[in-house]
């Protein structure tokens, strides 16, 4: 019998970026360059049955090709490995599954794929799942039943159905305690649902959950390891009750801070057709079904006589900027001015730009203000917003100095609002009552995404991508020297631009030093916050213009950058960023139509099997950063980044006790219901006294 063959192809970007079924179909042809080519001697090896290789050998040659080595209990993900005993696991990147190579002394014995997993098994989970909340589990996250409490999910199990009693009572749950000797018959798929032990050596209850029955389930969100209790005790109901008054007490508090707003009037903007038009005509993209529902959103509440206070959520570069530029432009057209606020200068400076190019045939005034002007400019600009002879303003925080004033700003438009305190927002909107705010936002922060999720500020969200954009290809892998230089060369060779990130000023000249050792040809430029503000607009701009391959920056880059010639970004240690901050800046490449690459990588030291090890709120970011992948998903990663960082102090008081015993899903809907019953009676009441 001929030994079975396993082609291992490293984690070089030029291999990353080929599927499975490429490999497959080219793997003879791999096979013989591996004899007369150098790249493919360096980037793949072959593991055969009856070789002689030392097993400490091949963990090594692994971890030269970039796998990653897990710990024991670790299932395998694409580019790690892993020892059990005397066997390897590992999932190669250019394979459907993972293998396992068994040992026999200092010789491969037996190569075998290690996933036994039927695919009707993993169809059927698919269908069970598919179009519902639980769809992104998986095995042994904790999840809540609205009926039973916090337990943890066990997969998807095919039962045969309890005799034909249950079917008379199709909404009848099973729970199961170790029960055996039944009568069964039929068949059907359950939610499996672990939960605690009735003593100490006993099996654990479990509740088998159908598919019927699957809306009363929903994923746990919380901010720290909830309990799970046993199944069938008074304890769950007693502490939702106990939420429930809490947060009806809460709602309460919430709608009198939200009160004043509601009671403002505005007249309602009305639409200008041939120039909206004209506007919309001139916008060099197609527009998304995304965009569309949000500009009918935005326009429906500026068309209401009530202030609007309005969310738009979207994935970066899914086209944020241009329906807050519609939304702008409507109104003006009522005779209202707008005031743009970003985070950075080198955002203002962008959207700036932006607004220039777009609204310059139509009869609208836009201006700067930022640390770009100079004191003479900017007083001068502020002496013509008071007068009303500026349309739309662009700036900074600057915009909420106490000397800038306006003759009838009409809508507030928050770019980037994660980045500002909530001391900074709430001063923005008390700069007049009947403002409109519209803030934008990628991966809303906890506190917002909250009030969101309580249906207590209105939010929009664009899902859907631009036309042709691929998602960029996110990996997660230890600090290596190699790793950088192969990800620097490869887009290069391409024509591509990269970032290089580093957390701290001072080790930028450090890492200048290493790139231009490894990449002697790159042209290196560096940004960083302690530059003066010119001089970072200028460096962007050569960038922007490809004076430079490579761009050394701080997190300054993080916020709006638009360049689409760079698509491929490297951060040095991202366990020192926060999940949002990674996903932002993980959307600074993939702005056009070629794949782009993010490596974020962590301390060597810190890998499984090293002397260090990862924190847990690093690791679950890092998760969560390489599960969410697809276009789309920053709102997903908010709801991660809520439950890791937690939901934070929404008017003054910390909710998230309560939201730990009973989850944020059901935290969030409890509170609209609490919210809409306290506005149902004080209609009520208004109603009964008008009457009167």
């Amino acid at each position: 019998m001929t030994p079975f063959r396993l082609l291992i192809a490293g984690l070089h970007p030029r291999l990353l970026e080929k599927p499975a079924v490429w490999f497959e179909k080219h793997a003879r042809e791999i096979i013989n360059a591996r004899h007369l080519n150098a790249f493919w001697r360096n980037h793949t090896n072959i593991i055969e049955e009856g070789i002689s290789v030392k097993i400490s050998e091949l963990a090594r040659i692994f971890t030269d090709l970039g796998y990653v080595k897990l710990a024991g209990e670790e299932q395998p993900v694409r580019g790690t490995f892993l020892l059990r005993g005397g066997e390897f696991i590992i999932f190669p990147i250019n394979t459907k599954q993972a293998y396992r190579i068994e040992f026999l002394g200092n010789c491969i014995e037996h190569v075998e794929p290690f996933s036994k997993q039927s695919a009707e098994t993993d169809e059927n989970t698919a269908k069970f799942l598919t179009a519902n909340a639980l769809a992104s589990l998986c095995h042994g996250d904790f999840v809540v039943h609205i009926d039973h409490g916090i337990g943890i999910y066990r997969g998807v199990v095919s039962l045969p159905v309890m005799n034909q009693a249950l079917h008379d009572k199709p909404k009848t749950e099973l729970p199961i305690r170790g029960c055996t000797g039944m009568k069964l018959d039929l068949k059907q798929h359950y939610l499996a649902i672990e939960y605690a032990k009735p003593r100490k050596n006993a099996p654990p209850d479990m509740l088998y959950v159908p598919e019927y029955q699957i809306k009363r389930v929903s994923p746990y969100l919380g901010f720290r390891t909830p309990a799970v209790h046993r199944l069938g005790t008074m304890l769950w109901n007693t502490t939702k009750r106990k939420a429930k008054e809490d947060i009806i007490a809460f709602a309460k508090e919430l709608l009198s801070a939200y009160a004043a707003r509601e009671i403002a009037a505005r007249p309602a903007y009305e639409s200008l057709p041939l120039l909206e038009t004209e506007l919309a005509n001139s916008f060099p993209f197609e527009e998304t079904a995304g965009q569309r529902n949000a500009l009918e959103e935005i326009f429906s509440d500026m068309a209401q006589s009530k202030p609007m206070d309005r969310l738009l959520c979207a994935d970066v570069g899914f086209g944020k900027t241009e329906v807050a530029l519609r939304a702008a432009f409507r109104a003006v057209c009522n005779k209202r001015q707008v005031a743009l606020i970003c985070p950075t200068t080198v955002l203002a400076a962008q959207h700036y730009a932006t607004f220039e190019e777009r609204l310059r045939t139509l009869p609208v005034t836009t201006a700067r203000l930022s640390r770009l002007e100079s004191k003479t400019q900017q007083r001068e600009i502020l002496q013509r917003a008071a007068a009303g002879a500026i349309d739309i303003i662009i700036g900074t925080h600057r915009l909420i100095s106490r000397d800038v004033t306006f003759q009838n700003l009409g809508l507030l438009i928050i770019d980037e609002e994660q980045r500002f305190g909530v001391r900074q927002k709430e001063h923005m909107r008390t700069l007049r009552s009947a403002t409109d705010t519209l803030s934008l936002s990628a991966t809303p922060i906890p506190r917002t995404m909250h009030l969101a999720l309580a249906n207590l500020r209105r939010s929009s969200i664009i899902t859907t991508p631009p036309p042709l954009r691929l998602a960029p290809k996110t990996f997660v892998l230890p600090f290596s020297k190699k790793t950088i230089q192969q990800a620097i060369e490869a887009e290069i060779a391409r024509g591509g631009q990269v970032y290089v990130l580093s957390n701290h000023i001072r080790k930028l000249p450090l890492a200048e030093e290493f790139i231009r050792n490894a990449v002697p040809h790159a042209r290196i430029s560096i940004i960083h916050g302690r530059m003066k503000e010119a001089d970072i607009v200028k460096v962007m701009q050569n960038f922007r213009a490809r004076k430079s391959d490579v761009l050394l920056a701080t997190t300054i880059i993080e916020n709006g950058l638009d360049i689409a010639n760079a698509n491929t970004i490297i951060v040095e240690d991202a366990t020192r960023i926060g999940l949002s901050q990674a996903h932002q800046l993980r959307g600074r490449i993939g702005r056009g139509i070629v794949q782009s690459y993010a490596y974020f990588l962590y301390p060597r030291q810190c890998t499984r099997g090293g002397s260090g090890h990862l924190k847990e709120k690093a690791a679950r970011r890092l998760t969560v950063l390489l599960h969410t992948q697809q276009l789309g998903q920053g709102h997903e990663i908010a709801l991660r980044d809520m439950e890791i960082r937690g939901a934070g102090n929404i008017i003054g008081r910390d909710q998230s006790g309560r939201v730990n015993q009973i989850g944020l899903n059901l935290y969030c809907q409890m509170l609209a219901e609490a919210v809409e019953q306290i506005q149902n009676v004080k209609i009520k009441m208004q109603n009964d006294n008008v009457k009167c």
